[in-house]
Order: structure tokens, then sequence, then C-alpha cells
């Protein structure tokens, strides 16, 4: 398991937002009200649960507010031959979480979302997860690109982002690797993932 305590802030909320939308969907809950449950839980140091990052919850929000585009966007690059319901619910809650920064949060630049879905790809799924995942969300990523209006850049031509992101920006790009399709589930694909205790 990767040690998720060496990145930065951001990633830390990303995987705890994966988690929470992966417990909301196994267990038939609205992701919002596990993060307001969490919220209240935590002020009490009694309750040993971890305090919910501000960037957490305004995932959860965002994603929950916008889950029906930002599906129809993960749904619109898979292959003709599989559905979202048909993956893994860890799959489609990396796959949301990545999706709605992409498509609903210009301060973070495209390369760490892809890069940290990447990386929770690895440590939450199968060795089948991370080539197709890459390739929805760079699809996604490309797909914004030529749908945005034209966005006034620094003198480096790149969008700029939060420092506490810079630690988990990719040394160098990932390249996309052979596009495969992830494998129909044969186990429970609800078994929960490991999630960083609270």
């Amino acid at each position: 398991m990767s040690d998720y305590k060496r990145h930065g802030a951001r990633y830390r909320a990303r995987r705890r937002a994966v988690d929470i939308l992966f417990e909301a969907e196994t267990r038939d809950l609205d992701p919002v009200a596990i993060v307001e449950d969490r919220i209240k839980l935590a002020e009490d140091p009694a309750n040993a649960v971890a305090p919910v990052a501000d960037y957490t919850r305004e995932i959860i929000v965002g994603a929950a507010e916008n889950l029906d585009e930002i599906d129809e966007s993960i749904e619109r690059f898979l292959s003709e031959n599989w559905e979202l319901n048909r993956l893994p619910a860890v799959d489609r809650a990396i796959l949301r979480v990545a999706t709605w920064e992409v498509l609903y949060n210009p301060d973070v630049d495209p390369s760490i979302s892809i890069s940290n879905a990447m990386e929770m790809s690895v440590e939450y799924a199968g060795d089948n997860a991370p080539p197709y995942i890459h390739a929805v969300i760079d699809d996604i990523v490309q797909a914004n690109s030529a749908d945005a209006p034209d966005i006034i850049t620094g003198e480096t031509g790149l969008i700029g982002f939060a420092e506490e992101d810079e630690i988990d920006a990719p040394v160098e790009a990932i390249e996309p690797e052979a596009t495969t399709e992830p494998e129909p589930a044969t186990t429970d694909t609800n078994e929960a993932p490991a999630v960083e205790q609270e």
C-alpha cells in the first residue's frame, strides 16, 4: 500500500473523497450526509474520527450536485461494450473524483487529477483498472479543453495551481498505456478498499 501521508493535503483530501463516495454507494447512503456526520463526530476527540478536510467536503458536495453530468462524461468515453454501473464501485469513485476536478475545479491542473487518480487506482483497484481509468480521464480532459473558452495563462503558458498540489505533480507526464477494457467483476465489487484510519 502506498504511503498516502507522504503526499500533500490535496491528495489526502481526494483519497478521503474516494473512500466516502465508495462507502456511500456500497451502503446506499447520501455522501454529503456521511461528510456532515464525520465533521460532527470529529469535533469530539473521544470519537477518534479524523477531521474532514474542506477540500474533501468540496469534492463530495460538488460530485453529488453534478453526478448526472459527471457520470455522462465518464460513460461517453467508456467502450461501447461497457456501462458505468458494470465497473467496480471503487473504480467509479476514483473516476468521479477526478472527473469532478477536471470539469468543475479549474484551479487544479488536469495532470495532477490524472496522476492522483492513477495512484489511487494502483492502490485500490486491480491491474486492469489503471490503463482504462487513465484513458477515460485523459479523454475527458481533452474534450473539456476543446469545449472550454480560451483561458488567459501566465508567461509560461501553464495554468497555475495551488502550492500544496505541487507535491502531487508528476515528475514527468504519464504516457497513456495501451487502452484495455476493464474485466467484468467476478467477485464482490463492493469489497471495501483499505480506508485510512479515522
